[in-house]
């Protein structure tokens, strides 16, 4: 992680959920081995290929954060979550996982402390960070001989873990397929794969109809698109590159990201940067403040911003008041979310063509 960009976006997905790790397509060829539903053993690998095999249904499984937690919840094996890190800021969940996301021990407001980790009695641990120090992952955490000593079976969400390896792909990320791998591994790996299946089959559902619905608008008429992280502060932007699930997300929307071209997931920038870009659109990318109303002046105070500072005022996107108002969370945090942000980017940015964007 770049310390720059230890605020805003990316600490929203540090806090809420993934590092500043996403890679990119490289996870979808490291997939759960093809099992019955409920069937074991599974076999799952980590970035470098080394392999897991879970021999039966864990019962007692630790999250490193809030992105591994809210998919156990989604599939419904949320009641087998002893304890996580980094947990969900208030308002961030789904208001249907709330009430039993609340009731998740926090056993780090950061990164879960080795030797908590160690002395859990879990015997799964869900990892999305990878081997990032600064994150939790690497030389803060346990070996992998400190796992097995334990009696934790460690697993990784690839598609937020790998972004940093050999395996991760150099090219941007258009596409869910790694969010989507990471939800069938977990319902592998729990025993919980039809429920994965239904929720892959939803995102694929509300994306194809985006999808669908765009087929006809040619590449060079999409807008070009900028996430502006406004809880980094205004000073330096941060740009979202093509590495980052957003990329992929903006991408399925029908718009294109004005940085998707940066090798990264997260880079420091310049507001001459910006306005070089001069964005169609531009997405006002808050946390949520845990109230309706604090959120709304989060966003206000966003706008405001952009249209009183000097560099920016003129930009096209600005004069045309072509703001996207969605929060960072939906947007650079892998989940079956994901596909709910992208109906509503491309709702915004081309209301003609796709309708009911929240």
């Amino acid at each position: 992680m770049r310390p720059r960009v230890v605020c805003g976006i990316a600490a929203a997905v540090a806090l809420f959920a993934t590092a500043c790790g996403s890679g990119g397509g490289g996870s979808a060829s490291i997939t759960a081995r093809a099992v019955p539903a409920g069937g074991y053993p599974v076999t799952v690998a980590d970035c470098a290929g080394k392999e897991t095999t879970v021999a039966k249904a864990p019962t007692r499984i630790v999250t490193s954060n809030a992105a591994s937690l809210e998919m156990l919840l989604q599939l419904g094996a949320g009641d087998r979550v002893i304890g996580t890190g980094f947990p969900p800021g208030k308002g961030t969940l789904p208001p249907a996982l709330v009430e039993q996301g609340a009731k998740v021990p926090v056993l780090g407001d950061k990164a879960v402390p080795k030797e908590k980790l160690l002395g859990s009695g879990a015997d799964l641990y869900v990892d999305t960070f990878g081997a990032m120090p600064m994150m939790g992952g690497g030389a803060t955490g346990p070996t992998e001989a400190e796992f097995a000593a334990a009696g934790i079976q460690h697993v990784y969400l690839l598609s937020t873990a790998c972004a940093g390896t050999p395996k991760a792909a150099k090219a941007p990320r258009t596409d869910l397929a790694g969010i989507e791998d990471d939800i069938r591994r977990l319902g592998a790996v729990t025993g919980t794969a039809a429920r994965a299946e239904e929720l892959v089959t939803g995102m694929e559902k509300r994306i194809g109809e985006v999808r669908t619905a765009l087929a006809g608008v040619p590449e060079d008429k999409r807008p070009s698109y900028f996430v502006f992280d406004f809880d980094a502060g205004t000073k330096q932007p941060v740009a979202v590159c093509g590495r980052q699930v957003a990329n992929a997300v903006i991408t399925q929307a029908g718009a294109r990201n004005v940085f998707a071209d940066c090798d990264a997931d997260f880079k420091p920038g310049s507001w001459e940067d910006v306005v070089a870009k001069d964005p169609d659109w531009i997405q006002l990318a808050v946390r949520n403040r845990g109230s309706e109303e604090a959120t709304r002046k989060a966003y206000d105070d966003a706008e405001t911003f952009l249209r009183s500072f000097p560099a920016t005022q003129g930009l096209k996107a600005v004069q045309e008041g072509h703001f996207v108002r969605l929060g960072s969370e939906v947007t650079t945090i892998a989940g079956v979310r994901n596909a709910d942000a992208v109906r509503q980017i491309a709702a915004t940015v081309h209301p003609d063509l796709v309708k009911n964007g929240q």
